[in-house]
């Protein structure tokens, strides 16, 4: 079998689809209207994706309001918020050049979504002639919904834990039952749970290995051969062309990340330093057998952030050194994120969305291509 190679997911947004997210924002254009150039937005995102020869692609997330906050708000600017949510809550990053995003505040029980990642999947399945992925997020990302010290009068905290494994379970089957072939959770927290970041308290806690249990408190629910179709994504964010924690080292993840139950694992890796090292390291973490499933490592050799786009030598020369270290038979390649995981980006390093967009499925191209070729190479 050839080395297998998927997105992560998000892509950059059409400036027409910013614009509307806004006017809806704003008022001045309905639901309606707005979900008519998320259409056109994911039509193209799924007939120029199948374009570059991928042989699987996703929407886009043209729909979403972010990666993380998809469930529980239309938009970023919180219209549409869920029940029993407030929109002032903790950071979840603050970005190397000084902004943040932030996520709501709950305020009572019990959480549930209020969209779930099928209604996505059901509308692109009848624009798609390839398999579909879908992206959705992590509970440990949700949990952060919950303040940091004491309890929310009358919703205990472990009350409010079962209820965000029940939903991001249902989220995940739902995916698959609506028809996606792969089904990534999002865990970029995870490496930004190895900082110590004063203006964000919640890095400075020690949450990885929390954020671990409460994972595979979703994974466990499903079977081996449900999980080699259930992947983890994890990087050092991406937005607006600046990244959240690409100063840690993942000598301070991997060991915890592959603990994880999943099948497989998508990681940022094309913008590391030092990315021998960083290979070495999936090979040593990586299971064999993780509660039944061998862990395939799907490395990132497209980084979303540099406007460059990689040529298929590199991709393919990336794969060929990555196969030294991790067995050929789990390797896998991908980009190191998501294009732009949240609705409203301005691609400042871009020029424009417009310019990004087109710049992502030249990328994505040389992606396909270049690990046609390290398969080729490789014997598989």
């Amino acid at each position: 079998m050839p080395i297998p190679t998927e997105p992560v997911g998000s892509l950059p947004r059409p400036m027409a689809l910013q614009n509307a997210l806004a006017d809806y924002d704003a008022g001045r254009v309905t639901h309606p209207e707005l979900e008519r150039e998320q259409d056109a937005a994911c039509l193209d995102s799924i007939k120029r994706g199948e374009a570059t020869g991928a042989p699987i692609v996703s929407d886009g997330e043209q729909r979403v309001s972010s990666f993380a906050t998809y469930p529980l708000a239309d938009t970023l600017a919180g219209t549409g918020l869920a029940a029993n949510l407030a929109g002032d809550g903790q950071y979840f990053a603050i970005f190397s050049d000084g902004h943040h995003r932030q996520l709501p505040r709950l305020t009572g029980g019990p959480f549930s979504y209020r969209t779930f990642s099928s209604s996505y999947v059901e509308k692109a399945m009848k624009m798609a002639t390839k398999p579909l992925k879908q992206a959705v997020i992590a509970p440990s990302m949700l949990a952060l919904l919950y303040p940091l010290d004491g309890e929310v009068p009358g919703y205990p905290r472990e009350a409010f834990l079962s209820d965000l494994v029940e939903q991001c379970e249902q989220d995940i089957r739902g995916a698959f039952a609506a028809g996606a072939k792969r089904v990534s959770i999002d865990f970029t927290e995870g490496r930004l749970a190895c900082r110590n970041d004063p203006a964000n308290p919640w890095t400075g806690r020690g949450m990885l290995a929390q954020f671990i249990a409460l994972n595979n408190r979703v994974l466990d629910r499903f079977s081996a051969e449900e999980r080699k179709d259930i992947g983890i994504h994890t990087c050092p964010g991406g937005d607006c062309d600046a990244t959240h924690s690409a100063d840690v080292d993942y000598a301070e993840l991997l060991p915890s990340m592959f603990k994880m139950n999943a099948g497989y694992f998508l990681m940022q890796l094309s913008s590391e330093k030092d990315k021998e090292r960083v290979y070495k390291l999936c090979g040593q973490h990586s299971r064999e057998d993780a509660n039944g499933v061998g862990q395939v490592c799907f490395i990132g050799v497209i980084n979303p952030q540099n406007p460059r786009v990689e040529t298929p030598e590199e991709v393919c020369g990336d794969l060929i050194t990555a196969s030294n270290h991790i067995a050929k038979e789990r390797l896998g390649s991908t980009d190191d994120c998501g294009f732009s995981p949240f609705s409203i980006d301005v691609k400042p390093k871009h020029g424009s969305p417009d310019v990004a967009r087109d710049i992502a499925f030249q990328k994505i191209a040389a992606r396909v291509k270049g690990s046609a070729m390290a398969s080729e190479k490789l014997g598989l």
